[in-house]
């Protein structure tokens, strides 16, 4: 640790008030703070404070259409054959954004450990895991996992990981990375804020971040060298996503992408969620806050609505793409945010502003689709695809993404020719879920289960 070249660095960038405690801290504080500050982009900063002001303008309504869609009648043979090849060879990984906390859902552990199975109460970590494991026994080949965390929820996910043993994968295909963090700004001297006298504040710099982690840390150079040439990106709290759906690989693989995504039709026009669309012909997501009313309620000449995809946070990313948009002049850019933010102030006395006192930097992973020259948009079917777990009750609760876990199960039972019981409003009656390992879909489930199958109470086909 090399003190004076520390401090020369900072005093070059106007920042070295943040070693004015130096003395006094110990060798851990010292080694901790000197570690924050090795990588920190100082010029990086300094830029991005002197652009402070600089907003990322929405498009005129003119630019933004309708986003081209792969819609999910179409002919699926071709894509689902190339999906599973790519998966035989072993060219696919499986990236899960795993850096929340269940806070609003009033659990203080990694939002991945909240249990959501409606009969065997997995988690949904154990959910998608189990994707991967049946996944990975089907064709044969690794399928890498790589599961970001935060600062906050890394040492719990791998704790839990461990004691789970992994849920069956090999130790060495799972791999942990952290998110990115960003360093806040005071607001009117643009000079670093620190939350102890021996560390700065600093904040996660987005979803976006997910994609520069693998990058900075290494992994996407492993992966180049494993051979794979996929990464299927998604978020943990979704315990119905097709991981690696074979057929949305094989659309993504057909165009030769470089980013592809699946998107849902919105349940009404007025939906808070990103909206899919094309500006100037290249694929971008609009937040619905950034549309006009007219907008959202136009409807085509078959009177449907013109933006009605929705975002459900999966994707597909070739790995060189990745590559290409996490460094130099192409890497994601940053947005600003003023935020009320708790710091020191030179005397070493905590403060607590009323107001916005500081920058926070974060970069968006759908800042990366307009970079991509080739593109896939695949329709989903929410029911089958989509229900995330944010709140408590209510909407997007552990209540309905359970209801939904059960009537996927019973829907898949039906097709199999079993009969499920149904309640007035349609939902399964009893409580069903269906394990990965037992089926990954309605076909493979059809060849197992046994059509006198009496659903007579709680089921769960493992």
């Amino acid at each position: 640790m090399n003190t004076d070249a520390i401090r020369q660095r900072l005093r070059e960038h106007g920042q070295d008030h943040v070693l004015a405690w130096w003395d006094h801290l110990d060798d851990a504080e010292r080694r901790a703070l000197a570690g924050q500050l090795e990588t920190i982009d100082l010029p990086r900063l300094k830029q991005l404070y002197a652009e402070r002001d600089k907003t990322f303008a929405v498009p005129s309504a003119e630019r933004i259409q309708p986003v081209p869609v792969i819609r999910r009648d179409a002919d699926a043979t071709h894509a689902r054959r190339l999906g599973n090849e790519a998966l035989a060879r072993g060219e696919v990984a499986v990236l899960v954004v795993a850096g929340g906390q269940g806070t609003r859902l009033g659990f203080d552990l990694p939002k991945g450990m909240f249990p959501v199975g409606p009969v065997s109460n997995k988690t949904l970590f154990h959910f998608h895991a189990e994707k991967v494991l049946a996944l990975r026994r089907k064709h044969g080949q690794p399928i890498p996992l790589l599961v970001m965390t935060s600062h906050a929820t890394e040492a719990p996910t791998r704790q839990f990981f461990e004691e789970q043993r992994y849920f069956g994968l090999p130790k060495d295909e799972v791999w942990f990375f952290r998110q990115g963090v960003m360093p806040a700004l005071d607001l009117h001297t643009g000079k670093l804020l620190l939350e102890t006298k021996g560390s700065l504040f600093t904040s996660p710099n987005g979803h976006g971040g997910t994609l520069t982690a693998l990058a900075e840390t290494g992994l996407l150079d492993r992966l180049k060298q494993l051979g794979v040439r996929q990464v299927f990106y998604f978020q943990v709290d979704n315990p119905l996503v097709k991981v690696a759906d074979p057929v949305f690989l094989g659309h993504h693989l057909a165009a030769d992408a470089e980013v592809s995504s699946k998107v849902v039709p919105k349940r009404g026009p007025t939906e808070k969620v990103g909206h899919f669309v094309t500006v100037d012909g290249r694929c971008t997501i609009i937040e619905y806050s950034d549309l006009t009313e007219a907008q959202v309620h136009e409807k085509d000449e078959r009177g449907e609505y013109k933006l009605w995809a929705g975002n459900p946070a999966i994707h597909l990313f070739s790995v060189d793409f990745l590559a290409r948009v996490t460094q130099g002049q192409t890497r994601l850019p940053f947005h600003v945010a003023r935020k009320k933010v708790p710091h020191l102030d030179a005397q070493g006395n905590p403060v607590k502003p009323d107001q916005e006192n500081a920058l926070k930097f974060e970069m968006f992973v759908f800042d990366a689709l307009p970079l991509a020259d080739r593109w896939t948009v695949v329709e989903a079917d929410r029911a089958e695809e989509f229900e995330p777990l944010k709140n408590a009750t209510g909407a997007d609760s552990p209540e309905t993404v359970k209801r939904a876990i059960s009537n996927l199960a019973a829907q898949w039972l039906e097709q199999a020719g079993v009969a499920v019981p149904r309640t007035s409003e349609g939902h399964a009656a009893h409580p069903v879920e269906i394990s990965p390992l037992h089926a990954l879909d309605p076909e493979e489930l059809a060849t197992k289960v046994d059509k006198k199958l009496k659903v007579a109470g709680p089921l769960h086909l493992e």
